[in-house]
C-alpha cells in the first residue's frame, strides 16, 4: 500500500482540475466524536459539520471549511441543520492506481484509499480521498 505524505498535485501531470456540484444532507455536531467514513475515521469538534450525500455516505466538514464552501438551500438560515449545497470551487484530483493512504493533514486522520479511488487536494496541505463511483456522480472537470 502507497503511504502518501503532503503530496503537491499542482505539480503532478496526472492531476486533474475539478468542480464538485452536489446537494447534501447537513446536521452539526453538539460534542466531540468520531465518524467512520468510507476512507477512514473522521474526528469532530462540537460545531462541525456532519454531511450525508446522496448515497448515504458520510463525511465531516470543520466548521470554518464548511461556512466558506457550503450555502443553505430550502429556507434554512446558514447554521442551522437541513441542506446545503457546495460553492463551486476548483480542486486538485488524481486517480490512484492502487491502493494508499493519506492523511487529511498533517497529523490529521489516515484515510485510505483503493486502485481507482480518488486524492483531492483542497488546498496546500488539505486532502481527501473520494471512491471512484461517487467521483463519476458529484465532480466534473473544471
Amino acid at each position: 500500500m502507497l503511504k502518501l505524505s503532503q503530496p503537491d498535485l499542482a505539480s503532478d501531470p496526472a492531476a486533474r482540475r475539478v468542480v464538485k456540484d452536489e446537494a447534501v444532507s447537513v446536521e452539526f455536531a453538539a460534542a466531540a466524536g468520531e465518524l467512520m467514513s468510507l476512507e477512514g475515521p473522521n474526528r469532530y469538534a462540537p460545531g462541525d459539520a456532519i454531511v450525508t450525500g446522496a448515497s448515504g455516505e458520510r463525511w465531516v466538514v470543520s466548521r470554518e471549511r464548511f461556512d466558506a464552501k457550503y450555502l443553505p438551500e430550502g429556507g434554512i438560515a446558514h447554521g442551522e441543520p437541513g441542506t446545503y449545497r457546495n460553492r463551486p470551487s476548483i480542486v486538485l484530483a488524481k486517480q490512484m492506481d492502487a491502493p494508499f493512504t493519506i492523511a487529511r493533514s498533517a497529523h490529521g486522520d489516515m484515510l485510505t484509499g483503493d486502485a481507482g479511488d480518488w486524492i483531492m487536494q483542497y488546498a496546500p496541505g488539505d486532502y481527501g480521498v473520494v471512491k471512484a463511483a461517487r467521483f463519476a456522480k458529484v465532480y466534473h472537470d473544471a
